[in-house]
């Protein structure tokens, strides 16, 4: 299944954990938004490895499952090689 998973975390610490955990599920195509070709036994793995970082009174996470034709419909504007980390940016897996 092709899943989009965007995020608002509060914690900067939280927030950098859940960056480090969705780059084994998917590629990042923004800063807070991740495409994820996944099937549903890594679905639900990785939504409860996300839960784990969140405050359910602060954060929010948002999971978008696309079928085959609106995954064909995604419409890109600018850069289309996704998200580029700044310099002194660092993601760790």
């Amino acid at each position: 299944m092709f899943v989009i998973v965007s995020y608002d975390i509060v914690d900067d610490k939280n927030r950098t954990k859940i960056a480090k955990k969705m780059c084994n599920y998917g590629s990042r195509i923004q800063y807070s938004v991740f495409e994820c070709n996944i099937n549903k036994t890594q679905y639900k793995e990785m939504k409860k490895q996300l839960k784990k970082f969140i405050d359910p009174e602060k954060d929010s996470i948002r999971f978008f499952r696309l079928c085959g034709e609106c995954k064909r419909n995604v419409e890109s504007l600018g850069i289309k090689k996704g998200y580029v980390p700044e310099k002194d940016e660092a993601i760790i897996v």
